[in-house]
């Protein structure tokens, strides 16, 4: 087991070096110059984002999308993702986590564009689309569209699955005492196992309802579950408030260090810092790698630039609101008392950080991961599914879902480091082939955009 976890280490290392950052973050900066700072138009998007628009196309509301977006992109990477970032690449890492998330929301923008812009409609009447669809009618690459996809359905199984139920295990198993038993000739915590077993059994209730019954799901639990984390973050932050301050000083000035270290912090110098945030980055809010455009792609929408803006807010809200935050509260804790976090690993820096703040700490972390997991569960099967059925046909559909299930209790109980380096390999591969074709179809974007939105044709009700 050990030698697999530092083959899929080795191998997500090599895919996540300097060409893929480069390729990443040149993207990011690109279209943000190309669109003229298409961020700035963030309002516009939040706005439409809780219109209606009934008369689109679509299977789902334009917020429905939105929320089951977010339901996949909002999880454990804005709190475990950004624990791990921070062990491995110290303090300068949610620099670049944070970085990643505001110039990522223009490459949000522009795969949601492209996927409405190539989406089509199937024999039963729904919508699909996706960069699978976008490689093969907007490229006629078809050959690339199905790599895309045959990535894109492994790492389902990794960042949308295990990762997920893992997080959520562990965390539980935190709150309650552990009860050894022994099964298969293994020892295992029954705590763990019965949540395991409760959380597969909740996503087969909820996902064999398809896109329409996830999208319903999301939209009640995405809204709370934001605001619940963020409270607590937010009562974490006044508990350790004159530490905020020097912890915004120690991560831009940890950003740009060759070597970074304060109490139970090392970072390994700029470039691991860039490294794990863009990683980090990329896997809490999913611009360039190509699933969001999966979920905007079913969406009730007039036209690709209204939806597009709306996809782009989800980048804002997951990384730059969310992700900053939980970055403050590890920071900050660690200033606060330095001694509690030497020799502290991956997710143990976030759960020592929340078990500061008295009685309540611990729960809500439990709390907001067991619902932040179990959303991006949702929103990744539905993914996995799109891809599934445009290599094999809908029959495959019942397949994954038995594939996907087993594997998502399976995960609750395997080491997370190998979970982890199996969701950087992957998440590396797909985003490849979703970034070549950004910049090959930039000049749709661009076409599309000035249509819609520098021409003054589209406003608050998408007319």
């Amino acid at each position: 087991m050990k030698a697999l976890e530092t083959l899929l280490s080795n191998l997500a290392g090599k895919v996540w070096g300097i060409p893929m950052l480069v390729l990443l973050v040149g993207t990011h900066l690109f279209l943000t110059i190309r669109l003229h700072f298409i961020q700035r138009h963030t309002g516009k998007g939040i706005r439409l984002s809780i219109a209606k628009d009934q008369d689109g196309e679509g299977d789902i509301s334009q917020f429905g999308a939105l929320a089951t977006a977010l339901a996949a992109t909002i999880g454990t990477g804005n709190i475990i993702g950004v624990s791990t970032a921070v062990a491995l690449g110290g303090p300068g890492a949610i620099f670049w986590t944070w970085i990643t998330g505001v110039f990522g929301m223009a490459t949000k923008y522009a795969e949601s564009l492209l996927a409405v812009r190539y989406r089509v409609k199937k024999t039963d009447g729904s919508m699909v689309g996706g960069p699978m669809y976008v490689l093969e009618n907007g490229l006629h690459m078809k050959w690339l569209a199905v790599i895309f996809a045959v990535f894109t359905v492994f790492a389902t199984f990794g960042t949308g699955c295990a990762v997920q139920s893992n997080a959520i295990t562990a965390a539980i198993g935190d709150i309650f005492p552990v009860y050894k038993v022994t099964l298969f000739g293994g020892e295992f915590n029954l705590v763990i196992l019965i949540a395991g077993a409760l959380v597969t059994l909740i996503t087969a209730l909820v996902i064999i309802g398809g896109i329409k019954k996830i999208s319903k799901v999301c939209e009640r639990l995405v809204p709370f579950m934001a605001v619940f984390y963020i409270a607590g973050c937010l009562a974490l932050l006044i508990y350790n408030g004159k530490y905020v301050g020097p912890a915004i000083v120690l991560i831009l000035k940890s950003a740009f260090e060759p070597q970074a270290a304060v109490g139970g912090l090392v970072g390994s110098g700029m470039i691991a810092a860039c490294r794990y945030g863009v990683a980090r980055g990329l896997f809490s809010n999913e611009s360039g790698l190509g699933t969001a455009p999966i979920a905007a792609a079913a969406a009730q929408t007039k036209n690709p630039v209204r939806q597009a803006l709306v996809s782009m807010t989800g980048t804002f809200w997951d990384t730059v609101i969310v992700c900053l935050m939980t970055g403050l509260v590890i920071i900050s804790s660690v200033l606060s008392d330095p001694a509690h976090f030497v020799g502290l690993e991956n997710d143990q820096y976030v759960r020592v950080a929340f078990a500061q703040l008295p009685v309540a700490g611990k729960y809500i972390l439990t709390i907001a991961l067991a619902v932040f997991a179990f959303t991006t569960i949702l929103g990744w099967s539905f993914y996995g599914e799109t891809c599934l059925s445009y290599l094999f046909g809908k029959k495959s559909i019942i397949v994954y879902r038995i594939v996907f299930l087993a594997v998502l209790f399976i995960g609750s109980v395997v080491s997370l480091g190998i979970i982890w380096n199996f969701s950087d390999l992957f998440n590396g591969l797909m985003a490849f082939p979703n970034l070549i074709c950004l910049l090959l179809l930039s000049g749709v974007v661009v076409k599309e955009t000035r249509h819609y939105l520098w021409e003054d044709r589209l406003d608050e009700n998408g007319n």
